[in-house]
């Protein structure tokens, strides 16, 4: 821009701005120069404003304006038709919008005789509104078209200085009045492209204000995202400049849009640097809104935008690979001013930096780590020498300086290029000797909370164990951004770590002495000691040379707090690797945590501290502090899991590697630390999951999903608050409940109420009661004892069960031993005697099989103890491995443990369903019956198996005689019982499918296959075993597959089904011609009665069956009148008595009595086939409910 050209001062546009004419008023002619045509305009158009305020500021613009002179000129340009104008300018702007229109066509203007510049000189006011109309709009036109190249035009108008005044009157006054078609912003980018246009631009905004921030808008948003490459985008920046200048309170606003559009980073920069300037002239001090470089360059490359990172970085690297001046860039004025500030906070001499400037050393430490890193800047040897001062200066012994001591250490290993020669390596290598003299001060001064001495032996650590790639994490994490450490660049400072100034042997040493950080929480921030022996323990130094580190590892734990610090659990497992597994390095190996050590953190726990409710008393309520507790689980968890899968090896090498013993971990409240990590999961991170994977592993008995669910409904019912006011009264205390059982027979009611209380106190507190509940289990087996007494206790012990289940299930089964009396006291069994033979837990009274709810505590028992045998025959198995490797023999044990655990746990369902069947004073009692497929039948034994009952053809089913089932119902304690066996069942065969079929070959009772089969969800299974079931040489297994199938078939009618009823009964008919006689006739006798049942499920089977109950009644019918008189009419079911199943002896021919025998049980078979047809004829053909 010419120099000698009036500007547009600040003061005046901030007047114009706040249309302040009192102050316009103060200011001379020729600096109201340039916004003459808008004063013109306001002394002269109509207002809008009427009011009298207005009124007064109009007089006093006239009296602005009446003493100058070129008002008159402007006067003038109001004066034209404006109309016309408009019709013209619409027509000229269709004709510059034909592509390869001549500047000579125009609408607005005639052939010129004369230069532009003359021909504007000489014309009239409305001439030349149309001379610089046509120029503009011709532009307009080349800049759209131009889209690639940046086009300047030359223009003679533009260019001469004398007419510019002249010509900027009349652009402001034709965009005022022809503001829709000369919209402000185009003009904006028309006058980039023309001499002075920057100048005319600041002329036309200053007179239309409000317009600034909408042409900043679009200067910005098409600006270049590199600005100082190209002609335009070093015009753009020139104007923005200029802008920037007459408003500089506008300034920010432009360089925050610079960053958003991500566009002309070198006016950011400049705009930074023009505030720097404009505070130092006004003598004030630098303020941080004021001057603010190194926070803005900070932000643009430390932010969270990465598409602002890589701008910015782009136009470093780009500034420092220009071909021409590079002192003319905006990145050299940057830097020299971030050398000014550097060197104003830079110490003197060997002093200290001040405190005030600390903060701002930080800042300077991480912008130039961010344009090393990020945007790869060439520091120049200046810069080098003046950032080694900064980093080598002695801070102040506060949480800043700590956190500039870091930061220096950083940047020393991510700008290795600093240490030029040995006077500044010798530099270096004092500062860090200070450093290691100075780091109790600081510990002093800042509680331990800011100490950089862990993060030097880090450092160290990382060096001595060559782990590149951990010291450049360490450094971003410190830095806050990403930066790349070479390996190759690092020699010298690894040089100087690991032999000058921390070798190995003096980090280990140390480390130990080095107190344990109280409270450890992950709200902690920085580098504690933990990460300092976190890396000692996974390179082995410890071991390495022989230094004991456990007692500091427990004082961590029991100094652990909640939240989990993220490094607590890999630090537990780093240790308990160097316990158990052996280095390469060295044979020595840390010692373990003591039994006693660990009984100490557990002394205050659930078990032995006081009760909930004493210590609400006592303290008021603050959440108790579980981390050391659940820490110490977990150590001695994942020792027990790395043990057993190191048995091999460690036996091999012949070491004595000491597991932990079951007695103490009774000791340990498991469940009640499982149950606090997974209520507050976000004060113990990712506890709660590592330690279930590893009680799944090891004690999965302490993991059953009934006992998850316990817990999660016993929460629930806690929340709805139930209504105990029946036993808010009473005293609830072991001696009150004692002696409630004592009168419990003569009066219930203490008994209820102290139960009722006691299923609603925390379960802490009922703790207490769990002797006296187990005292009580056998007292409940008395059928005189209340039902809901029962139930109560019942839920009692299942309270208590989630909060320590070991010791109460072996109290458990020891107190439901048969007692008899008279008889030796028997010795108490100990937890491995049940864990070892489970079946221990059946030996028990027999009442309790008839007690339903002690009977489901026993069976909860039950399946604890099942699954901890197979944990500890697989823990055995590996704690006596094979040496020699020999593949055979191992798969051996295996086998031999699986079909030991199948013995064991068929052993029990056999024992179990044996339970269910009646005993002799309940099959007579008409309440034990069964529902299956809409009929009731006794429990005992089917009515078509041996109750032969002759009924007439047109007798209907709901005419039969049933059991009288109207008083007494169906509900019973076998039926109760019955149904929590066949539950337990169930999810037997559904864990091992393998168990349901060695249970099904073994064979049960017949009388339990509507139980089991109704009962059972999971039987369907057995529809898959039952052709190889058929298969078996043994009779007896065959039958049983029959009459399986046929109550299998009634309740699952699937395709599947049929098929395998049909092969049922192609067996029989092959059976019929391939027994011998007396084979034939008790395999016919159990079988026929259950073709029943099959051709009621399947009714397309009843031709098949028809045929076998013929063959078999022709061989009744042959051998009866081979070896009988009896005559014809006997062997009708209408002519005899169906009871009466034995013909006259005295019929028979003489025979031997063994000869007799089979006679009179073909005589039975016959009467057996002729009531299976007639059933079949009534049960199984569809003859009524036709439609």
């Amino acid at each position: 821009m010419r120099t000698n050209l009036p500007h547009v001062k600040s003061e005046i546009f901030q007047a114009m701005q706040n249309v302040d004419v009192q102050k316009l008023g103060q200011f001379s002619e020729h600096d109201l120069r340039p916004v003459l045509p808008c004063l013109v305009r306001m002394a002269l158009c109509a207002p809008v404003d009427t009011g009298e305020r207005w009124t007064k500021a109009r007089k006093i613009v006239l009296k602005i304006l009446s003493g100058i002179e070129v008002v008159n000129s402007i006067v003038a340009l109001l004066s034209i038709d404006f109309h016309a104008l408009e019709q013209d300018v619409k027509k000229e702007q269709q004709l510059r919008s034909k592509i390869g229109g001549n500047q000579t066509e125009s609408v607005l203007v005639s052939q010129l005789q004369t230069g532009l510049a003359l021909e504007f000189e000489h014309s009239d006011p409305a001439r030349r509104i149309r001379l610089l109309l046509s120029e503009l709009l011709f532009i307009l036109s080349q800049v759209k078209e131009s889209k690639h190249e940046f086009y300047q035009k030359q223009s003679e108008l533009f260019e001469s200085e004398v007419y510019l005044e002249e010509v900027s009157d009349v652009l402001c006054i034709a965009q005022a009045e022809l503001p829709t078609l000369l919209p402000i912003k185009d003009v904006a980018e028309a006058l980039l492209h023309v001499q002075n246009g920057a100048w005319l631009l600041c002329q036309l905004i200053a007179n239309s204000p409000d317009c600034f921030k909408e042409v900043c808008c679009s200067l910005v948003a098409n600006g270049e995202r590199q600005d100082e490459e190209g002609v335009g985008g070093r015009k753009r920046m020139e104007l923005l400049q200029t802008l920037c200048a007459m408003n500089p309170s506008e300034s920010l606003n432009i360089r925050s849009l610079c960053v958003k559009n991500c566009t002309m980073p070198g006016l950011t920069i400049s705009l930074s640097l023009e505030m720097v300037q404009l505070s130092l002239s006004k003598g004030t001090s630098l303020q941080p809104t004021e001057n603010d470089l190194v926070s803005f360059v900070s932000g643009l490359l430390l932010g969270n935008n990465a598409d602002v990172r890589t701008w910015f970085s782009q136009f470093i690297k780009v500034s420092q690979k220009r071909k021409r001046d590079p002192g003319t860039s905006m990145l050299y004025a940057m830097r020299l001013e971030l050398l000014e500030q550097l060197i104003a906070i830079l110490p003197e001499g060997d002093q200290c930096i001040s405190p005030s400037h600390v903060v701002k050393a930080c800042s300077f430490i991480r912008l130039y780590c961010a344009l090393k890193g990020m945007a790869t800047l060439r520091f120049t040897d200046e810069e080098m020498k003046l950032l080694l001062r900064l980093v080598t200066s002695k801070p102040p012994p506060t949480q800043s300086g700590a956190r500039f001591v870091s930061l220096g250490l950083c940047m020393l290993i991510a700008c290795p290029y600093l240490l030029g020669n040995q006077e500044q390596e010798r530099q270096v290598v004092d500062w860090i000797k200070w450093l290691m003299a100075e780091e109790s001060s600081f510990e002093r001064e800042t509680d331990k909370s800011s100490s950089f001495g862990e993060m030097l032996f880090l450092i160290a650590i990382h060096f001595h164990g060559n782990h590149m790639h951990n010291i450049a994490e360490l450094v971003c994490s410190t830095l806050g951004m990403k930066s790349a450490v070479k390996a190759n660049s690092l020699a010298r400072i690894r040089q100087i770590f690991t032999q000058e100034i921390f070798t190995e042997q003096v980090i280990t040493s140390h480390a130990v002495t080095v107190p344990v950080t109280g409270g450890l929480n992950s709200n902690m921030t920085g580098y504690l000691p933990i990460h300092c022996i976190y890396q000692l323990l996974k390179s082995r130094a410890f071991s390495k040379y022989k230094v004991p580190i456990k007692d500091w590892i427990y004082k961590q734990i029991c100094s652990s707090s909640y939240p989990l610090h993220p490094l607590l659990l890999s630090l537990i497992e780093a240790y308990v690797n160097t316990i158990i597994i052996k280095s390469a390095k060295t044979d020595h190996t840390n010692e373990p945590i003591t039994d006693q050590e660990i009984l100490a953190a557990y002394r205050d726990s659930v078990f032995t501290g006081p009760s909930q409710m004493e210590e609400k008393k006592n303290r008021p309520a603050a959440r108790k502090n579980l981390m050391p507790q659940l820490l110490i689980l977990y150590y001695v968890l994942l020792y027990e899991d790395t043990l057993s899968k190191q048995l091999k090896n460690i036996a091999m090498s012949n070491r004595a590697v000491q597991s932990y013993p079951q007695s103490l971990m009774a000791q340990v409240p498991i469940n009640y630390l499982m149950q606090e990590a997974q209520r507050h999961q976000e004060l113990y991170g990712g506890l709660f999951s590592s330690l279930l994977r590893l009680l799944v592993t090891q004690y999965p008995h302490l993991c059953i999903v009934e006992d998850w669910l316990e817990v999660s409904m016993q929460s629930t019912a806690t929340c709805l608050n139930p209504d105990i006011s029946l036993a808010s009264k009473c005293v609830c205390t072991p001696q009150a409940y004692n002696e409630a059982l004592t009168n419990l027979k003569s009066s219930p009611t203490p008994m209820l109420q102290i139960l009722s209380k006691l299923i609603h106190l925390p379960v802490e507190d009922i703790l207490q009661f769990s002797e006296c509940i187990v005292f009580s289990l056998p007292a409940m087996l008395d059928p005189d004892i209340p039902r809901k007494v029962v139930d109560l206790v019942k839920r009692a012990w299942f309270r208590v069960h989630t909060l320590t289940p070991r010791s109460l299930r072996l109290a458990t089964v020891n107190a439901l031993r048969p007692q008899e009396s008279g008889k030796f006291k028997y010795t108490s069994f100990t937890e491995l005697d049940i864990t070892i033979d489970p079946l221990i837990v059946l030996r028990c009274d027999d009442r309790i099989f008839r007690c339903p709810p002690v009977l489901e505590i026993l069976l909860r028992v039950l399946v604890s103890y099942s699954q901890a045998c197979r944990v500890y025959m697989e823990n055995h198995i590996q704690s006596n491995p094979v040496m020699d490797n020999n593949n055979q023999i191992e798969l051996e044990r295996q086998e031999l443990k699986n079909a030991l655990l199948a013995a064991q746990d068929s052993a029990i369902i056999q024992i179990l369903l044996e339970c269910c069947l009646p005993k002799p004073g309940e099959e007579s009692c008409p309440e034990n019956v069964s529902l299956s497929n809409g009929e009731l039948r006794p429990l005992t034994k089917d009515v078509t198996l041996h109750q032969k009952v002759r009924r007439p053809s047109n007798l209907s089913t709901s005419d039969e005689a049933k059991p009288k089932i109207s008083t007494m119902g169906l509900l019973s304690n076998l039926r109760e019982v019955q149904c929590l066996i066949c539950s337990y069942i169930h999810q037997s065969f559904i864990s091992d499918p393998n168990l349901a079929k060695l249970v099904h070959f073994q064979g049960y009772s017949e009388d339990l296959l509507p139980v089991t089969v109704a009962g059972i969800p999971s039987m369907h299974i057995c529809l898959d075993f039952i052709p190889e079931l058929l298969s078996q040489p043994q009779l007896d297994k065959q039958k049983f597959a029959i009459k399986l199938m046929s109550y299998l078939g009634c309740q699952y009618a699937l395709p599947k089904s049929l098929s395998i009823a049909k092969l049922c009964v192609n067996v029989m008919i092959t059976m019929a011609g391939v027994c011998d006689n007396d084979e034939r006739v008790n395999y016919f006798l159990e079988t026929i009665p259950y073709l029943t049942k099959v051709c009621q499920a399947f009714p397309p089977l009843c031709e098949d069956v028809t045929s076998l109950l013929t063959q078999v009644g022709r061989i009744c019918y042959s051998h009866l009148s081979f070896s009988s008189n009896t005559p014809e009419s006997e062997f009708s079911l209408e002519n005899g008595d169906s009871e009466k199943l034995e013909p006259a002896r005295k019929k028979f021919k003489s025979a031997g009595q063994i000869k007799l025998s089979q006679t009179i049980r073909y005589h039975h078979l016959y009467k057996v086939v002729q009531q299976t047809f007639s059933e079949i004829v009534t049960k199984a053909v569809v003859t009524r409910d036709l439609y």
